[in-house]
């Protein structure tokens, strides 16, 4: 299979239209980040015809009323439209807040003009604020007369969900289905209040498939493919475990985790189905394919995340391998990844493996000390340089381990040497720029972030 990166984002499929435009939502002048200027904040994309859906969304327990909105609605299957703002979480407000998510949708749906039901909502931004309808109105109303499908409207809904992001996250490719050409484009959010752990109904499940429960993330896909909503379901579900579900910034989880995929089937590829329904042979080729190109564009804007979350200066993938079960892989990993001594020495270039051994003793997870190994790789890197093996340090010298972790990028491999069980996570350093973003001022109420 051959992934082509294109330009376009949202709007490379075809079919597909956006804009962002500034309607003011968090007064100019207030708060921190991307949107304390005149910065785009309310976001349109709109499918030409209408277009199959799926959804994931967060797993906390107080949810906002956006994420209750979408929950109802995605299960309907099909869907238009998104409107997503910025600067207002709609969050912990109560029926009022309900009330202005239904009202955003229902609002869009006449401004564009399409049926009842049609419109899906996210909002991101401080939480426990009332969301200003006026000026809601009046951005849907602009940003349904902006509509357009160059690349620039795509980088125009870009900013307009980003919060404290220091730059716009997206990513377009194409690929060949049953020789017909497919687009998958999306565009995401998020730099701080990150580790998502989404599940199709807003629900915990006992155990995630592939990992533990857990400002903001958000991520909007459009494909052309033509794909069920059952099958377009399965494969976000698998994708968004293999990616958003894997990173961390701060190990905290938000109120508005959301990630929507919008499929219009104008590529005319053979529908895609389930896989109990789909026929062997090139059913299964095509459907494998589509499966391999989601998982490519969800991961590639969960590292964008990773790599712009507040303060960051290295992003660490740990690998954790050898675990006894699944679950204890996961548990090493983020026991690992969201360690505040871990995450500091990360970013002081210090090789500690001191404690990155305690926080997978502290883990949940099954382990020996006598057989656990630490090392460390480049990114993608094959050659891993130990520095414990079986529970006790290598004669690796302190030079060369400092080497190992001084890029910007690098891999940290553990091995627990109990089972077969593995497990991955994206994770970020901590850093004074962490702090100094997040510790807010209270002798000036209108700098705090949400």
């Amino acid at each position: 299979m051959t992934l082509k990166e294109i330009p376009g984002s949202i709007v490379a499929p075809i079919g597909f239209q956006a804009s962002g435009v500034f309607c003011d939502i968090k007064k100019i002048g207030t708060g921190k980040g991307s949107n304390k200027g005149q910065k785009r904040d309310l976001a349109l994309i709109v499918s030409d015809v209408p277009a199959t859906v799926a959804g994931m969304f967060t797993t906390n327990q107080v949810c906002a009323a956006p994420v209750k909105v979408c929950l109802e609605r995605v299960q309907r299957g099909t869907a238009r439209a998104v409107v997503v703002n910025s600067g207002n979480a709609n969050a912990c407000t109560g029926k009022p807040g309900l009330a202005d998510a239904r009202e955003m949708v229902s609002f869009t749906e006449q401004a564009l003009k399409l049926p009842g039901g049609s419109v899906l909502v996210g909002s991101t931004g401080r939480i426990g604020v009332t969301m200003p309808m006026d000026n809601i109105r009046a951005g849907i109303l602009e940003a349904a007369m902006e509509l357009g499908a160059t690349p620039a409207h795509a980088d125009h809904a870009a900013e307009a969900i980003m919060t404290s992001d220091t730059r716009s996250k997206q990513v377009a490719i194409e690929f060949k289905l049953g020789g017909k050409t497919v687009r998958i484009g999306g565009i995401c959010k998020g730099a701080g209040m990150i580790q998502p752990g989404m599940s199709a109904t807003g629900k915990r499940p006992a155990a995630l498939p592939h990992g533990g429960l857990h400002a903001t993330m958000l991520c909007f896909i459009t494909t052309d493919a033509a794909i069920d909503s059952k099958a377009l379901q399965t494969a976000l579900n698998e994708a968004v475990a293999h990616s958003f579900n894997r990173i961390t910034v701060d190990g905290d989880m938000s109120t508005n985790d959301t990630v929507l995929v919008l499929a219009n089937g104008l590529a005319n590829n053979n529908k895609l189905v389930g896989r109990a329904s789909s026929r062997a042979g090139a059913a299964s080729r095509d459907l494998a394919t589509f499966q391999a190109a989601l998982n490519h564009v969800c991961l590639e804007l969960a590292k964008m995340i990773v790599r712009d979350g507040e303060g960051v200066h290295r992003v660490v993938t740990v690998r954790v391998n050898g675990a006894k079960t699944i679950q204890d892989a996961d548990a090493a990993a983020r026991a690992v990844a969201n360690s505040a001594l871990v995450k500091t020495s990360w970013h002081g270039g210090d090789p500690n493996w001191g404690r990155i051994i305690d926080a997978i003793g502290y883990s949940p997870a099954t382990v020996v000390e006598e057989k656990i190994d630490i090392g460390y790789s480049g990114a993608g890197g094959k050659k891993i340089l130990w520095s414990l093996k079986r529970g006790q340090p290598t004669k690796v010298t302190f030079k060369e381990l400092c080497a190992a972790v001084a890029p910007k990028e690098f891999e940290l491999h553990i091995n627990l040497n109990v089972g077969k069980a593995n497990a991955v996570m994206y994770a970020a350093d901590l850093t004074e720029a962490y702090v100094d973003y997040n510790k807010g001022d209270v002798t000036n109420p209108t700098t705090l972030g949400g």
